[in-house]
């Protein structure tokens, strides 16, 4: 190269590390530091209210259920009872319930239910080559797991002791299924996740949690690091699963490689076993309770007030409560009411959480 076109380049290169991608040029500048990290504001305000989305989480205090009971000729294989967590677990547990099935030596498989733990489960058999049925009052739209949060955040600290090995394992091997699936085709997206930094959060995906590594770029920030009201948060990426792109892209997965769904409802047991295949994957959620007779099984209704989209929000944040920032809305929320078996709003509950949120995005630098 001559003098003069080394100049030329030279002079070029400097343009672009002044005006960036503008002209065209992609030169890097050095690593941007976090208090360079510019945050948009959610615009919180009754009149972009689009809807509340209420669901009734299966929850067993003492943790979740995979295991086989035979009936007679049949073999009933559960898992359920996943509370705040059925979408996070949802492929760790069906895993497990798969290796379950596998010890029948069947080849024809009933799962029901059609939420994120049924689709979990009977893709997972469709990839050892069996066949399968899902039977399913609701289909997606009209599932429990379509109004989930569906933040992938395993917490062991909650988990009776006894429990924490088997709910790890089933973290574990969840969250390396959701990798795989990341990208727009199932709606799955890794995202900044935002908390006060408390010691029960540093606990949960902090130094002393056998997931920590599950979050990576964990730490704390300070004062000039990020633009909210506390003086300090924490701050780690996690994915985040939109339900409604998530849900039926697995559900056309499933019924690509030869599945059939039947819309049923079962009245009792007996309805149940009356099905032509040897093997039922039992993913009812709450219905378990009433099948099955888990009395230990219980509702926890949750609830979000849905603001109008904002694309420019890219994080999520939990210190006035859950923001959670996906292309059908902004969920606000979200609640926890142990017990209630009820589907309609919580208006005291949406008033809460709008005023916490408005005050707090106010006070967002």
């Amino acid at each position: 190269m001559d003098r003069r076109s080394l100049l030329k380049a030279a002079g070029l290169a400097a343009l672009g590390a002044r005006v960036g991608p503008k002209f065209g040029v992609l030169i890097p500048l050095g690593r941007v530091t976090r208090a360079e990290r510019r945050l948009a504001k959610v615009n919180v305000s009754w009149d972009r209210v689009i809807r509340t989305s209420v669901g009734l989480r299966p929850f067993r205090p003492s943790g979740f259920v995979v295991k086989a009971e035979s009936f007679g000729n049949k073999t009933v294989i559960h898992n359920y009872g996943h509370g705040r967590s059925g979408v996070t677990l949802s492929w760790g547990t069906s895993h497990l319930a798969v290796q379950e099935a596998l010890r029948t030596a069947e080849r024809r498989y009933a799962v029901i239910g059609c939420g994120a733990v049924g689709l979990a489960t009977a893709r997972l058999l469709q990839r050892r080559g069996f066949e399968v049925t899902i039977y399913a009052k609701d289909l997606p739209p009209n599932t429990t797991s379509n109004h989930a949060g569906a933040v992938w955040d395993a917490d062991p600290t909650d988990v009776a002791p006894e429990f924490r090995d088997l709910y790890v394992r089933a973290a574990r091997l969840s969250h390396r299924y959701f990798q795989e699936m990341v990208g727009d085709y199932y709606g799955v997206r890794w995202i900044e996740n935002y908390s006060e930094s408390k010691d029960e959060v540093r606990r949960s995906h902090g130094s002393e949690s056998p997931l920590r590594d599950l979050f990576p770029d964990f730490r704390q920030l300070g004062r000039k690091e990020h633009p909210f009201p506390p003086p300090y948060v924490l701050r780690w990426f996690t994915m985040l699963i939109e339900p409604p792109i998530y849900l039926n892209a697995v559900l056309r997965d499933f019924l690509l490689a030869g599945g059939r769904i039947v819309v049923r409802d079962f009245p009792d047991l007996k309805a149940l076993l009356e099905l032509p295949e040897p093997v039922i994957m039992n993913c009812t959620g709450l219905g378990a309770k009433a099948l099955f007779g888990d009395q230990e099984l219980m509702p926890v209704k949750g609830q979000f007030t849905v603001l109008l989209p904002q694309p420019e929000i890219d994080y999520i944040v939990d210190i006035a409560g859950d923001m959670t920032p996906r292309k059908d809305g902004i969920l606000l929320g979200s609640t926890w009411e142990p017990g209630v078996w009820t589907l309609e709003p919580n208006q005291e509950a949406m008033q809460r959480y709008m005023n916490r949120h408005m005050e707090f995005f106010k006070k967002m630098k």
